[in-house]
């Protein structure tokens, strides 16, 4: 039997050897169209950031290696240029000796690859511009970066590709731009998920744009104007395009063979193309999605891998079926492991599968045991049977073993209630007693049993806070240094002793940090009789999401230096070298820990000494900045070595620059009294306050409660004491009487008429004004408990607050009355 095998690097080369291996007396013929038959293509990148150094270690077999170890005819350099079925011959081009032969064939295997999309656009033709595709292609992107040197490079695409080859010129000094199309890095990634790839770029001081896309390239005299539909133009030394890929499947389209709607060769499962004599595999072929069942283009490696010796097997009689491909990938993002397998939400609404989502943040192994280091899992499964269809991880340590578990259940067709139940290899360097596999498999079983309901970031702005109650139930020190807005702080561990302040007619919304201390409030408050739900991947997944994704121009491009560098448009001062006086280990603390941490050490520190900080929480590197910006400390350094964030910080009063404080133009109120002609001074104020686009905060404490109340009565339970109070206070705004002249009641009555007549807006009005122009009306807990007033008999619209809720509002205020 003859086997002829076009193409080799994956598909191509492992057919040929496991060929081999099962049949010795085949005669096999491998025709490569370049001059590698089998190298690391998915190391190409790291080559060019001379992560690996040596080239040859890029070459996984030569032709003189595979002719000698396997006895197949390897022949270079040597294009199939055709293909006819009808005589079982293929054509060939000698691109060396430029001479064209023919070659019979009994079996021919189709491995042609993938080819780097590379759009038709004005200008793309630049020798400034490169895409990566082989080894060829990477030797000339090094030999360009090291003989000139560019400092500045522009990469079209954020891919696996475009990000690793943003990583590594990087490394090698240049100023990186990625450009993308799509609002997110990373295709198979979720929005959600993408986010925390955005903000990890940022801290490497990485520009990019989302939702641009390049309209032209324009040579420059010593550089190439990238122009971009948002009409910016961007100047590089050099561009790789790196947009994706498209299946080599011409020369099967010519031959008469079936192509598939996605555009790559049609296969059976045994890989057959609609020639039986005719296999193709790899890159250039359209498969099943294991998850789906639908067909897609996948090009990996693994995949191709597989197929090529699943086509062997079928040629040689050991008859195998190729089940489809689930996309398993990882990426190296700088400090960052990326991982996916299985489908994402696009893809999963595409084709109409009904799921369900949760977001886990669990320690990469045991917190006690130096440098445990978060990871963010995202679980898309089935809501009928909880089926798990598809998985998403971001973290620093341990992503690959966990992706690889999810993977494996994927492939066995397993449920998130069998993820609770695996039982994972555990010892404190590598893990925790309940893995972050069984950790995600616990939140999604909890949701699919009705433990918890719960809600997504992506829904907090549509929640109706005339309906609802928001509230944050971390500690009081994390709710200051940031929260949803409209919620309440009740923490986890006194919401049992505030539940009269929770009101039953509403739907009530909890969230925590990362979703576990939520998970723990929505227990206690539904076993109460409340309606409620938890905000799944808590305030860290929120956050992350909604705040902004892109890094745009943050390089001054006509600006070089002396030293031909671009300098950044925020560049931080030299970092300062000096002894570090105190040194405290955060690690394993969630965020805000790490920083409560450094507030309490530094506090009792003496100007010009250094506190040195260790922590694993990924968003201390952004925290510990804006704390010292706020609060006139000097950050010297910041940096990621070990698994571990390390900062020092220079405790000093800086004479010659005040810190960067934003403005404080809010107003607060503290209403004390019940009079009506004070709240209706009140009001006026708080509505021009308003209205001059200022956040306006009302304390109401004692009497001033009074003026919240309903007119009606309601239905609560209150003690002898509470309802002497009722009776004699006056129940809403309609009811209270003037500070002086009262006369009875006349004055206030008067006072009203007067109002009228010359169209002034009365107190009630008034008060539905300040609702609408945004004015948050804060009723004293403490107060409230003393006289007896209870939640159910106040307006709706109102949060229930302590001392630390006026205070926090205060901190941003530079107008504080008390009436």
């Amino acid at each position: 039997m003859k086997v002829v095998i076009v193409g080799g690097v994956a598909g191509g080369a492992s057919a040929a050897a496991r060929l081999r291996r099962v049949s010795e007396e085949a005669e096999i013929i491998l025709f490569e169209k370049g001059e590698h038959i089998s190298f690391a293509n998915c190391g190409l990148p790291y080559y060019i950031g001379e992560v690996i150094k040596d080239k040859e270690k890029l070459l996984v077999q030569t032709p003189e290696k595979m002719k000698e170890r396997f006895r197949i005819d390897v022949r270079v350099n040597s294009e199939v240029t055709k293909i006819d079925t009808e005589n079982k011959k293929v054509e060939v081009l000698n691109l060396v000796e430029r001479k064209v032969y023919t070659e019979s064939y009994d079996k021919l295997i189709l491995s042609p690859g993938a080819e780097p999309i590379r759009p038709t656009l004005p200008g793309i033709d630049s020798k400034r511009i490169f895409t990566l595709r082989n080894i060829p292609d990477t030797f000339r992107i090094k030999d360009y970066v090291d003989r000139m040197n560019p400092k500045r490079a522009v990469v079209v695409g954020a891919g696996f590709i475009g990000l690793e080859v943003a990583e590594n010129l990087h490394l090698r000094g240049l100023k990186v731009t990625v450009v993308e199309l799509a609002d997110h890095v990373i295709g198979p990634l979720d929005y959600d998920m993408a986010a925390l790839v955005h903000q990890h770029l940022k801290t490497k001081q990485v520009e990019f744009y989302l939702k641009d896309a390049v309209e032209a390239f324009e040579d420059g005299d010593a550089w190439v104007n990238v122009k971009l539909s948002s009409g910016r133009t961007l100047k590089a030394d050099m561009v790789i395009m790196g947009i994706g890929v498209r299946p080599e499947s011409k020369i099967a389209r010519e031959a008469g063979l079936a192509i598939g709607k996605t555009g790559g060769v049609l296969v059976n499962e045994y890989m057959q193309t609609s020639n039986e004599d005719v296999y193709s595999v790899g890159d250039a072929v359209e498969i099943k999605d294991f998850v789906s069942g639908k067909e897609a283009l996948i090009p990996l490696a693994g995949p191709a891998n597989k197929q090529g010796r699943i086509a062997a097997n079928n040629i040689a009689g050991l008859y195998e079926k190729f089940g489809g491909t689930q996309g398993t990938s990882i990426v190296k993002v700088f400090d960052i492991t990326v991982a996916v397998t299985g489908n994402n939400e696009r893809i999963l609404k595409k084709n109409g599968i009904e799921f369900e989502k949760s977001f886990t943040h669990s320690a990469s192994h045991a917190g006690y045991y130096p440098g445990a280091i978060p990871m963010s899992i995202k679980l898309l499964f089935a809501k009928k049977d909880g089926r798990i269809l598809g998985a998403q991880i971001v973290g620093y340590e341990g992503v690959d073993k966990r992706m690889d578990v999810i993977s494996t259940a994927i492939r066995a067709n397993m449920t998130v209630f069998d993820l609770e139940t695996l039982e994972l290899s555990y010892a404190p360097p590598y893990s925790s007693a309940k893995d972050p596999v069984n950790i995600a498999g616990f939140a999604a079983s909890n949701i699919l049993k009705k433990d918890v309901e719960i809600f997504h970031w992506e829904e907090v702005g549509g929640i109706d806070t005339e309906k609802s109650m928001l509230i944050d139930v971390r500690s009081p020190e994390e709710h200051r240094l940031g929260t949803i807005k409209g919620s309440i702080n009740i923490s986890v561990d006194e919401i049992r002793d505030r539940l009269d302040d929770i009101p039953k007619d509403k739907d009530i919304y909890v969230f925590c940090q990362v979703g576990l201390r939520g998970y723990l409030a929505s227990r206690i408050l539904m076993q109460k009789g409340y309606r409620v739900k938890n905000l799944s991947g808590g305030y860290k997944t929120y956050q992350v999401a909604v705040q902004k994704q892109a890094n745009e121009d943050i390089y001054e491009y006509d600006k070089i230096l002396k030293n031909d560098d671009i300098k950044p448009v925020d560049v931080s001062p030299d970092s300062r070298i000096a002894d570090t006086k105190i040194q405290i280990d955060a690690c394993g603390l969630q965020c805000p820990g790490p920083i409560m941490k450094v507030y309490d050490t530094i506090k009792s520190m003496n100007y010009g000494e250094i506190l040195e900080i260790k922590a694993t929480d990924p968003a201390f590197a952004e925290d510990i900045k804006t704390w010292c910006k706020t609060t006139g400390n000097r950050l010297i350094d910041v940096r990621f070595e070990n698994n571990t964030f390390k900062a020092a910080v220079l405790k000093e009063v800086n004479n010659n620059q005040t810190p960067e404080v934003p403005k404080k133009n809010d107003k607060t109120m503290v209403v004390f009294s019940g009079d009506l002609d004070k709240a209706i001074a009140s009001f006026i104020i708080a509505n021009g306050a308003a209205a001059m686009g200022r956040k306006v905060t009302m304390f109401f404490t004692f009497w001033g409660l009074n003026i919240l109340r309903k007119p009606e009565g309601a239905n609560v339970k209150k003690d002898f004491l509470s309802k002497m109070f009722e009776f004699m206070m006056p129940r809403g705004s309609k009811k209270l009487t003037l500070s002086k002249m009262s006369m009875g009641g006349i004055g206030g009555r008067l006072i009203r008429y007067l109002m009228k007549k010359k169209e002034v807006s009365s107190l009630e009005e008034l008060i539905d004004q300040a609702k609408k122009n945004g004015v948050t009306f804060v009723a004293c807990n403490m107060s409230m408990d003393i006289m007896g007033i209870k939640r159910e008999e106040l307006i709706d619209g109102i949060t229930i607050g302590g001392v630390a809720t006026f205070l926090g509002a205060a901190e941003d205020s530079d107008m504080n009355l008390f009436i």
